[in-house]
């Protein structure tokens, strides 16, 4: 089957969904779901969104602080862009019906989180990504032109690989025709061919054993990007959350979001002494990578499997009032947050490279965008400035969208591309063979390429890896195609990628910290 259209979108986030509502009115939309809508990183984010609202607040402070946490790593332009243009895509968000929590004057309710140096933190309670994916659905389901392909998973982008020709990585001319989709219900895999796609599948937390991400954030994007020989960078920058929630029997990791610290949360050690003034003198403040180094540090210190939050000294009512999802949540494992300490441990939360795209949101491939977790921008660089990457996937999606109208007359749709082929191919008759390599591979990245790396453990991962990608593309040649392989593919190309990158850079800038090279190199 095939169908065409004049814009495909791969993913249903913030970034996905904006951009999808900005060209709606222009031609036909593809809208490209794994799951469902609502099962997206945007809808776990929970602490907020980051725009310079009032004073004594401003742009140069925004772009300061969003340059100390990047470390030296930063795209400036970037930067100015996404800071600049955050408030009109505010007004954006309010005009799609979005909802954020305000004070007694009726004034934004700013929040502050580690890394900031004002309150510019807007949110809905703590569960602001789900609130802003709920008004970016209901208003994609009113737009006619959108056609919403739910339990479809993007397998390839098409390109000239797929008629034949042969493209190097450092070749400018490869040229995006659309993606093959696999119709999950059908077990089919459909042609769709478009005039521009937008990549925006999220991140690749479940390359890892503990993750905030949704199980589904296997970093296809990337992966796909990749085999097509697009430009990928950045990929060693892993941000770890450094507070999810201690909780062995859940997966993913329950998040208890950053702003729980820049409301006044304290961690403790077990015996309930505080130890992060000993890292950083911003103390509970410091950006996330110093904080999630400073636990892990502290956990094998002392053989331990877990630090605490404890916000039990604020006013209870306050408390549950700013964070009812945490306080319900906690509540269920007998944990009443009012007067009992969080138990909490660092996980894999959100990937600084990807995709590498201009300011325009093209990525290296003709007629490919990419915005939001899966792509490279510039504007994180060594590390993410918490609540930067919501207002980062709408200001790169509005971009993306205008660059795209200005070509999209001119684009021809190439139908001389042909249907997906599986002839000889089988179901696979054991399908532990997927999910021990999946398992492995998310162990490999856990013990050997976490929050601390060194030589020795990157090699390893690197030839475990290599033994792991040789079996599983063998029985990906010789497979008719299902999620559960395409998700153990792409998760072995990420982690490829970030053990690759991670063994180039011979120094500890941002979040890659490694025990061999513990400095920054000179500017």
């Amino acid at each position: 089957m095939t169908r065409e259209y004049d814009f495909l979108v791969i993913g249903s986030g913030i970034a996905g969904l904006s951009y999808a509502l900005k060209v709606a009115d222009y031609g036909t939309v593809a809208v490209i779901s794994k799951t469902e809508l609502k099962e997206t990183n945007t809808a776990y984010a929970q602490g907020g969104i980051a725009s310079v609202m009032y004073q004594p607040d401003s742009f140069e402070k925004h772009i300061e602080d969003t340059l100390i946490a990047g470390d030296g790593e930063c795209d400036l332009e970037a930067v100015k862009k996404v800071i600049t243009d955050a408030p009109e895509q505010i007004k954006q968000l309010l005009s799609w019906g979005t909802s954020f929590d305000k004070n007694a004057e009726g004034d934004f309710d700013l929040h502050r989180e580690g890394g900031h140096s004002e309150h510019r933190i807007l949110h809905h309670k703590d569960n602001t990504g789900a609130e802003i994916q709920r008004a970016l659905i209901q208003e994609l389901r009113s737009h006619k032109s959108i056609d919403i392909l739910e339990d479809h998973f993007a397998v390839d982008i098409i390109t000239q690989h797929h008629l034949g020709k042969v493209t190097e990585p450092w070749m400018k001319d490869i040229i995006c025709y659309g993606a093959y989709v696999l119709n999950k219900k059908e077990g089919s895999v459909e042609t769709i061919l478009a005039k521009t796609t937008m990549m925006a599948t999220g991140g690749i937390g479940s390359v890892y054993q503990t993750t905030t991400n949704p199980l589904i954030a296997t970093g296809d994007g990337i992966a796909m990007v990749f085999r097509a020989k697009g430009i990928i960078e950045n990929m060693e920058f892993v941000q770890f959350h450094p507070t999810s929630l201690y909780n062995l029997s859940e997966r993913p990791s329950f998040l208890i979001t950053e702003a729980m610290r820049g409301y006044g949360g304290i961690l403790r050690r077990i015996d309930g002494s505080e130890f992060m003034e000993d890292y950083d003198e911003r103390g509970c403040l410091a950006p996330r990578d110093i904080v999630a180094r400073a636990i892990d540090n502290e956990l094998k210190l002392r053989g331990e499997e877990f630090v605490y939050l404890d916000v039990s000294h604020k006013p209870a009512e306050e408390t549950k009032e700013h964070f009812p999802n945490i306080y319900k949540k906690c509540k269920s494992l007998g944990i009443d947050i009012t007067k009992d300490m969080i138990p909490v441990v660092p996980a894999a939360h959100y990937l600084c490279g990807g995709i590498k795209v201009d300011l325009n949101g093209q990525s290296s491939i003709n007629n490919l965008y990419a915005t939001g977790e899966c792509s490279s921008t510039g504007l994180h660089g060594a590390n993410r400035l918490a609540s930067n990457s919501l207002i980062e996937a709408l200001v790169f999606a509005n971009a993306a969208a205008k660059d795209a109208l200005k070509s999209i007359e001119d684009i021809e749709i190439n139908r001389k591309i042909p249907d997906w082929n599986d002839e000889g191919t089988s179901h696979p008759e054991e399908m532990i063979l997927i999910t021990q390599s999946n398992k492995e591979v998310q162990q490999i990245m856990s013990k050997y390429v976490g929050i601390v790396r060194s030589n020795i453990r990157l090699n390893r991962a690197y030839d475990r890896l290599e033994v792991i990608y040789r079996e599983t593309e063998s029985l990906f040649q010789n497979s008719k195609v299902s999620e559960k392989i395409c998700h153990l593919r792409n998760k072995i190309n990420v982690g490829y990628l970030i053990i690759k990158m991670a063994r180039k850079r011979k120094e500890s800038r941002g979040l890659h910290y490694t025990i061999d090279y513990p400095n920054k190199l000179p500017e």
